[in-house]
């Protein structure tokens, strides 16, 4: 019979010195200050993990916490009227632990800084309550040996934090957080725990860093667009750019405008690849494989939700549901309907998700100045309507009568298994979002593709489909971020941050 010794609990608990909080009026030297606390702090957690795994037998538990944001103000302040962000609706004590400064500086400065113009008070830099997770010590691109933790003395929760998921939830970004009586409300939608945790999931699908997304995201559910992303995006290289500064593929591998390639591919595809059309300061266009699905679909936006992206767009095939639609059309979403199912516990369906018109008209305005067509013959090739999204690939063999029925009722133009979980998302996490799909099929009226026609298809429509999709993008990011982020997407109670 084996006997296992369980080690005496450790009850001494070493942490870095404290940092006395510091008030600031400029957002740049605050984040300064977030920088400094977060590295320090990290690279304790991960020199007191070396030091384990060499031998060291732990005698205390190490703990680090992360850099934390706070705000007081105590009048009501009078703000430009057509910001959706930036400020905060009631007086108060306001807070937000904080993870990756140096990823998110851009983003971090642009919040303080309308903050500050609007309500002329200080921001308090200081180490929250919260501690870093030792797994979030490590950056995306570090390696540790699969053996390490197996080597300790101890189990690694009795030596570190770990990730919590009970505290690791969307319950700010849902509406559903409750502050308790006097503690702070919360400045901003995410906290640093379940910033991290995204930040390392999307290393795991899509096989690129965090560092590399853009500001500006399509997502498709098929690798023919992707192929002519990669083909556009190599020529611009060879080019020079093209105002685009580097494009990056899954294993970080990296092209320089007017460079050769550097980097190691994938050896495996990822589950959701990844690439990267990148511009300074994240201006650029991200591009993203979902597959098939809405599972794939939520999985990926509940992640690339962090990054605080300025809009993402839904470029893929449906199937058409009316007669008039021929194969090849395209379907610009102003409603959907949602059957997926995988956000009925974090968004109601009878939440409705209306339309942006900064994002429609991009999309109107790129599909005319793609295809020379404007005005009312633009009706021969586009329809606006409603989207319904369903989560049973094979709906139609099963009996049509109930989803027809509804679908008609609906007055829905097209169905696909991913727009409206994309939709959703956005709306649910106060991103800009969009959907143009092209009709590849309409089973409801036999219309199939024969495989000679699909193949002469998808080598004309995709091309087509995925240059309009770029000009929108670039159109939005001709617009300031304060005008796109609309309005629409804020509730009665919002975070200050974006």
């Amino acid at each position: 019979m084996n006997t296992q010794i369980f080690p005496d609990p450790i009850e001494t608990i070493e942490t870095p010195e404290p940092i006395a909080e510091r008030e600031f009026a400029d957002a740049k030297a605050a984040v300064d200050a977030l920088c400094t606390i977060y590295e320090r702090n990290t690279a304790f957690l991960r020199d007191a993990f070396e030091k384990i795994h060499h031998g060291q037998t732990p005698a205390v538990r190490y703990r680090a916490y992360y850099p934390e944001i706070g705000i007081v103000t105590s009048s009501y302040a009078r703000v430009d009227s057509r910001l959706a962000y930036g400020h905060m609706s009631d007086p108060g004590h306001y807070k937000t632990s904080i993870t990756r400064p140096d990823l998110f500086r851009t983003y971090l400065e642009d919040q303080l800084n309308l903050i500050v113009r609007n309500h002329g008070v200080p921001i308090t830099i200081s180490e929250s309550s919260v501690p870093i997770p030792v797994h979030f010590s490590f950056l995306e691109d570090t390696h540790v040996e699969s053996s390490a933790a197996d080597g300790l003395a101890r189990p690694l929760r009795d030596v570190f934090d770990v990730p919590d998921l009970s505290v690791i939830d969307d319950h700010i970004a849902n509406g559903t957080h409750e502050v308790p009586i006097g503690e702070a409300q919360p400045l901003a939608p995410f906290t640093a725990p379940r910033i991290d945790y995204s930040l390392h999931r999307l290393s795991h699908y899509t096989a690129t860093s965090p560092h590399h997304f853009q500001n500006y995201v399509l997502f498709t559910n098929y690798q023919f667009y992707i192929d002519e992303f990669c083909e556009h995006a190599r020529d611009l290289m060879a080019k020079g750019g093209g105002g685009y500064a580097s494009f990056v593929e899954p294993g970080n591998v990296i092209t320089k405008a007017g460079e050769k390639a550097a980097g190691t591919a994938s050896v495996r595809m990822p589950q959701m690849p990844a690439y990267h059309l990148v511009k300074p300061g994240h201006g650029g266009i991200t591009m993203v494989n979902i597959g098939v699905g809405p599972s794939n679909a939520k999985t990926i936006t509940d992640h690339v939700a962090v990054l605080r992206s300025h809009a993402w767009l839904m470029l893929g095939h449906c199937a058409g549901l009316r007669n008039s639609q021929a194969l090849g059309d395209y379907v610009l979403a102003h409603a959907y309907v949602r059957e997926d199912h995988v956000l009925d516990d974090d968004l109601p369906v009878w939440v409705p998700l209306p339309a942006l018109a900064e994002v429609q008209v991009a999309l109107q305005e790129a599909v005319a100045e793609v295809t020379g067509l404007a005005g009312y013959d633009l009706k021969r090739i586009m329809r606006t309507g409603t989207v319904a999204t369903i989560d049973n690939r094979n709906w139609e063999l099963r009996d049509q009568l109930g989803p027809v029925k509804r679908l008609s009722q609906s007055r829905a133009i097209a169905l696909d298994m991913e727009s409206a979980t994309i939709a959703a998302n956005g709306f649910r996490f106060r991103v800009p979002y969009g959907t143009l799909l092209c009709v590849s099929d309409k089973p409801l009226h036999g219309e199939l593709k024969l495989p000679g026609m699909a193949s002469e298809f998808y080598k004309r429509q995709v091309s087509q489909h995925l240059t309009i999709g770029l000009q929108a993008l670039e159109k939005l990011a001709e617009m300031p971020p304060e005008r796109l982020h609309s309005r629409k997407l804020r509730s009665f109670s919002e975070t200050a941050f974006q």
